[in-house]
């Protein structure tokens, strides 16, 4: 058993969970023991997962443009053909923090990919682990689901996110654009 001294200096780890569905990560930093606990998200989480994405349009100075609603979620997320999962970050039991994401197919290594959507943590909780937390829980369930791509994109102007990024092992892709078709543009070509 290590002593208070030893838990004090000690960085956060990540606890390799016994259950696939939760990682935790002590907060060694203090010996108040505070624990991050991860999950897969269930249907009534639908309203939380609402809520932080509206945080998260807000830290992302687009609040106007989140339309979501729980309806959404819990038709996307949680009806008979899902077409996203989400984990959900819990500091002392209380949501902090969410990972949305969903699979793609990668025709050139014929192997399934994960692409996150959306991870966002709120500002006063971050530098606890609960980021790289979701990260490693992402990577776990990539691995589970024998993808050989975990991909996501970040704003050009979230440097502090791309520092993390890139110290966890990802790199960006320079020589990809991302293109995009919103609604009216997708209707006006299925029309033709």
């Amino acid at each position: 058993m290590p002593s208070r001294a030893d838990v004090e200096q000690k960085p956060a780890r990540a606890v390799r969970p016994t259950n696939t569905n939760v990682v935790q990560t002590r907060c060694s930093r203090t010996i108040t023991d505070i624990m991050l606990n991860i999950r897969s998200a269930v249907e009534s989480d639908a309203a939380t997962i609402v809520e932080l994405i509206g945080d998260l349009g807000e830290y992302e100075r687009e609040p106007e443009k989140v339309r979501v609603t729980v309806e959404d979620i819990r038709k996307y997320g949680f009806g008979p053909n899902p077409r996203f999962g989400c984990f959900i970050a819990e500091w002392d039991g209380r949501p902090v923090g969410f990972a949305l994401y969903y699979f793609t197919f990668s025709t050139w290594e014929g192997r399934p990919s994960l692409y996150l959507e959306d991870l966002f943590v709120h500002p006063p909780f971050r530098g606890r682990g609960i980021g790289k937390g979701l990260m490693i829980r992402l990577a776990q369930h990539a691995a589970a689901n024998e993808c050989t791509r975990f991909e996501w994109v970040v704003l050009d102007w979230n440097r502090s996110a791309m520092n993390f990024y890139e110290s966890i092992g990802a790199f960006k892709l320079d020589d990809w654009f991302i293109y995009r078709m919103e609604s009216e543009a997708i209707r006006r070509l299925a029309a033709l």
